[in-house]
Order: structure tokens, then sequence, then C-alpha cells
């Protein structure tokens, strides 16, 4: 009787600790280089994103260096096919001066109601005040149109 009771306390606390995880989007550096900032998650919230309403993209991240400023590139695309850019100033997006540690950069946005629905890349640069870049990953997203998910 009391392993019964037992089980479902047991996955409660199971699932506390991998729920994390299952709402974390996978991401990949551009390429090998060692940039001094690295990221350690990517989490989209609503994920999918639901076009016409706002969705806010959280990189969470670490450095080992001061970072006094600088600037976030933001590129967008769809089949391929880059359908958006835009570029913000790193301090509008996380708290500067960057320490060295743990730090979150996050940008919300709403996206227009005719959004077409599927799956798109976002391709994000951290780059300095001196444009030298201090991070560059790639994640894939997906946006569904508001009915769509109202439906399911």
């Amino acid at each position: 009787m009391a392993i019964s009771q037992a089980q479902p306390l047991l996955l409660l606390l199971i699932s506390l600790f991998f729920l994390p995880a299952l709402h974390a989007t996978s991401f990949s550096y551009c390429d090998k280089r060692l940039d001094p900032v690295k990221v350690t998650g990517v989490k989209i919230s609503p994920n999918p994103v639901v076009s016409g309403e706002a969705a806010t993209f959280k990189i969470l991240g670490s450095t080992g260096e001061d970072i006094s400023g600088g600037k976030v590139v933001i590129s967008v695309s769809y089949f391929g096919i880059r359908v958006h850019i835009e570029t913000h100033d790193l301090c509008e997006e996380t708290a500067c001066p960057v320490a060295p540690g743990n730090f979150v950069l996050s940008h919300s946005q709403t996206l227009p109601s005719i959004t077409p629905p599927g799956t798109y890349t976002l391709k994000m640069t951290i780059n300095d005040k001196s444009g030298g870049r201090l991070t560059c990953i790639s994640f894939k997203f997906k946006i569904t149109l508001k009915s769509a998910v109202f439906a399911s």
C-alpha cells in the first residue's frame, strides 16, 4: 500500500526535475569558433509562437569577462530564405554592464497576424562595442496561427 502511494509522488518529483528540459529549445553554434560568451539554453514562450501575439525569446548564457555593451543581430529565415533581420542594443536586451558569470538576454516581439505558420530558423549574433563577435547561435522555432492553437 505504501509503495502504490509513493509512486505518484515519485512521478511528480521526476516530472518537476525534467520539466525545464522539456521547454528548452535545442540550438547550435554557427561554427566551431571559440567565442567568449557560451550559451547554456534557449527558451521560447509561448512555444509554438502564435502569429499576432507576443512571444519572448530568452537566451541563457555565461561569460568570463565584463561586457559593457554591444549589438544583437537577429536574422530569421523561412525555408532557407532570409525574411527578416533586425539589430538591437545589447543593453536593451539585458542589464549592462554584464559581469562575469551567468546572464539572460530576453527579447519580446509580436509577430504580424499574417505571418505564415511553419518552422523558422533564427540566427542570433552578439557583438561587443568594437564589433567583435561574442557568440553566434541558431535555432528553429515554430509559428502557428491563433485559430490552430485553440482548435487543438
